[in-house]
Order: C-alpha cells, then sequence, then structure tokens
C-alpha cells in the first residue's frame, strides 16, 4: 500500500448554474512532500468549513484504482490524480476493506479512518455534470476521510502502514451502505453508532434511523 500522488489546492472561485461559488475541490499533484496538520495540509484549504474539513476530515483519500471504473463511465473525460478532490491518491486501500478507527503509518504521519465521503454539488461542478453526485454515491466509490492523530511530512511514494485495527465489523463501505442504500439494517445500524472513531453526526443520524424502525 502507498501514495501515488499528494494533491493540495486552495480555494477558488468559478462559475456554476449563473452563480459565483468558491471551491476548494480543486486539487493538483505536488512532487515534494507536505506537512500534513491537524485540520488539513500545507498549502491546501477548504471553501465551506460548515460543511467540509474540520478535525475528522483532515485529510482525503481516494484509491486510484477507481480511476479505471470512472475512466470507462465517462469516456473522454481527463482523469489525473486529484481528480475527485482528493489530498491522498493512494494505492491498495478500499472501502470495503478499510475500517472506522483504521489507524496508519504515512511518511511521518499517522492518520485515522474516520467516515466515507458524501459529496456535494461542487463536485458537479469539478466534473461540470450535475449528475456526478448520484453517480459517485451509486458507485460505492467514495474514498474516505482521516483524521490527524500524529503531524508529518507525506510525499508520493510513501507507503501506507497499518499500525492499529481496533474492529472489523464496520468498514466505509458499511457506512455508505447503511447510509445510501440499506437503512433498515438494524444490526448494522447498531454496530456503527458504537464505534468510537465514527464522528458523533454520523452517529446521531443513525440512532435516528434505528428508532424510527424499532418504534
Amino acid at each position: 500500500m502507498k501514495i501515488l500522488s499528494v494533491n493540495v489546492g486552495l480555494p477558488r472561485e468559478v462559475t456554476w448554474q449563473g452563480k459565483l461559488v468558491t471551491t476548494g475541490i480543486f486539487k493538483e499533484p505536488v512532487k515534494a512532500p507536505v506537512m500534513v496538520r491537524t485540520l488539513n495540509l500545507d498549502r491546501d484549504q477548504q471553501a465551506d468549513l460548515t460543511v467540509h474539513g474540520g478535525a475528522n476530515k483532515a485529510v482525503y483519500a481516494y484509491p486510484s484504482e477507481h480511476y479505471r471504473y470512472w475512466r470507462t463511465e465517462l469516456p473522454g473525460v481527463d482523469l489525473p490524480w486529484g481528480m475527485f478532490g482528493e489530498n491522498f491518491t493512494t494505492e491498495g486501500l478500499f472501502e470495503e476493506t478499510v475500517y472506522i478507527g483504521d489507524r496508519f503509518r504515512i511518511g511521518d504521519a499517522e492518520v485515522i479512518v474516520t467516515e466515507p465521503r458524501m459529496p456535494c454539488y461542487k463536485l458537479g461542478i469539478k466534473f461540470g455534470r450535475a449528475d456526478m453526485i448520484k453517480r459517485f454515491l451509486a458507485s460505492r466509490r467514495t474514498g474516505f476521510y482521516f483524521a490527524v492523530a500524529r503531524e508529518g511530512a507525506v510525499g508520493a511514494g510513501d507507503a501506507i502502514e497499518l499500525i492499529r485495527q481496533e474492529q472489523q465489523e464496520t468498514s466505509v463501505g458499511d457506512i455508505t451502505r447503511l447510509y445510501v442504500f440499506e437503512k433498515n439494517d438494524l444490526k448494522g445500524l447498531r454496530q456503527a453508532i458504537g464505534i468510537e472513531w465514527l464522528p458523533r453526526s454520523w452517529k446521531g443520524y443513525f440512532q435516528h434511523q434505528l428508532e424510527k424502525q424499532i418504534a
């Protein structure tokens, strides 16, 4: 497992459906290692901090293996690393085998998996098509967020080493499944609510879903 590309970018203004929008989704690969901080990477920012960024979503990772799927789904679209707004383009990590709470050492940093990426309309801006959000979720190829347990420099080519796995019941893919596809999975909902590293907002949502099912 390794990092194929580290991608950063500062917010910029773009026009979308006649309106001026500020977004940080435009990321570009960098050659030199970048410091990974508690809230983001150096030279990288999020535009709307009410829904992006923060300690639980400091770093966004996206599997490089998914690019092959999207090249088939979106023929003719240029898909350089960082196209999905990810900070880390990874090799060897997948939503179904990465679990919430997994702790990895990458370069000099240590990170912890917290949640899948739920896309907003700005993904549609990046691709120039409003249906991209629906297609992204339907694909279940969401990527995932890291919290930063130890700050440090990370560069392309760095190995990704699993150093702790606290549970193997609920993967990143399971969270997406429970949120989008199988909202009545009572066992899955209960398991998710009990995971230490799943953010409070997710636990609250799943608790509400659970209560609706058993009411």
